[in-house]
């Protein structure tokens, strides 16, 4: 049975089905490790921004428009996709342009939504708070989920009140956007004793993905900073531009100089420096608008477009077919130990909220442009959050 069925029934499943029970079991168990691990976390603002753009990704694709996560840290920095180069490239680039619009939109919606938004949000929140058929929080939600579907509401406000459901009843202390995006996919069942354990079933997949990746920022990060911290004197901005580069996919010298305050010049000295550390990677394969990433989770080269040049000795024409290269697949990396308490409060957390408040901005910026250029709404979307 689809999303377009047209049973509806009057009452939610009963609570005694096994399949529902153990969807329970199971989201109830991955977000209690989620809220554990992230309540008091120091890496907390760098991972809200990383999982709210991997959630807007995540909503977009179940809504029809796929968009790679890297392809979409290289729009937020203004950098032609490979993608659009390799194949027919007019379709490709709008697809990709759409679906990055609507990924920043939708992430518009997790992070501030503006007045007409946060209206929409209150309303789909009266409805999560008005359906409590079971008193057991992640039940009731995803029942109120349904009703709201099933009533014709939309699905960007819904996603965003169960954000802010989860922090009510005290499911997820911080604004982890969880909302289940997979369970909205094509074929999806509609009835709802099919339904809610596929929710539960998509909130357990992204409770694991988001715990997965604060694991692996903190170790990154850790073994990042005490790279950087031997033998520099206080005032380094090194270990500052470390902490953005834990919090953001990639990052190019002019956004990291708007985050921490600083000329270009001397963000790319930073860059070029923590390259040379192992520290980040370059990504791009660029002499100009390079992008950065932290060793261990930036994105594999291939995500973005180095620029055309001309093959030396090569004459006019389309060039001849060579036989496709296969690549190795890359060597795993040991995975490296968790940090404890004590080794997280050696270092100075200050600048990353500051940080992170530019990188809002930039995706302010990014999506105003893209907007601008789809011609399909607002200009200026700075009032958008």
């Amino acid at each position: 049975m689809s999303l377009l069925s047209t049973k509806r029934p009057d009452a939610p499943p009963h609570l005694g089905d096994p399949a529902l029970l153990a969807a329970l079991s199971a989201a109830s168990a991955a977000l209690a490790r989620l809220d554990a691990a992230t309540t008091l976390h120091p890496l907390l603002p760098a991972l809200l921004h990383r999982v709210r753009l991997d959630a807007a990704r995540r909503q977009a694709a179940a809504d029809g428009h796929l968009i790679d996560p890297w392809h979409l840290a290289a729009t937020l920095e203004g950098l032609p996709l490979r993608a659009m180069r390799d194949s027919e490239w007019v379709r490709d680039a709008g697809a990709l342009q759409d679906a990055a619009r609507l990924a920043l939109d939708y992430h518009r919606w997790l992070a501030v939504p503006d007045g007409d938004a946060e209206e929409a949000v209150q309303a789909a929140l009266v409805t999560l708070e008005g359906a409590r058929p079971y008193g057991v929080p992640l039940l009731d939600a995803a029942w109120g989920a349904w009703l709201w579907l099933e009533r014709g509401g939309t699905r960007p406000p819904l996603r965003a009140a169960l954000v802010r459901r989860w922090g009510r009843v005290g499911v997820l202390r911080a604004p982890l956007p969880i909302t289940g995006a997979a369970a909205l996919g094509p074929d999806q069942p509609w009835d709802p004793a099919l339904w809610i354990p596929a929710f539960l079933q998509a909130v357990v997949a992204e409770a694991v993905a988001a715990l997965d990746l604060l694991v692996e920022m903190e170790r990154r990060w850790l073994t990042a900073r005490a790279a950087v911290a031997a033998g520099r004197r206080r005032t380094s901005r090194a270990p500052a531009a470390v902490d953005l580069l834990a919090a953001v996919p990639l990052v190019s010298a002019t956004t990291l100089a708007a985050a921490l305050e600083m000329s270009v010049k001397a963000a790319c000295a930073i860059l070029d420096e923590l390259v040379r550390l192992e520290v980040a990677v370059e990504v791009t394969h660029r002499h100009s608008r390079r992008l950065f990433g932290l060793a261990g989770l930036a994105p594999l080269r291939q995500a973005a477009a180095p620029p055309r040049r001309p093959l030396p000795g090569r004459g006019r024409g389309r060039p001849r077919e060579l036989p496709a290269v296969v690549e190795e697949p890359p060597e795993t990396l040991p995975s490296l130990p968790r940090a404890g308490p004590l080794e997280r409060r050696a270092f100075d957390y200050g600048d990353l909220e500051a940080a992170m408040q530019a990188m809002d901005a930039a995706i302010r910026k990014a999506r105003a442009g893209l907007v601008r250029v789809a011609g399909t709404g607002r200009a200026d979307d700075d009032g958008a959050g």
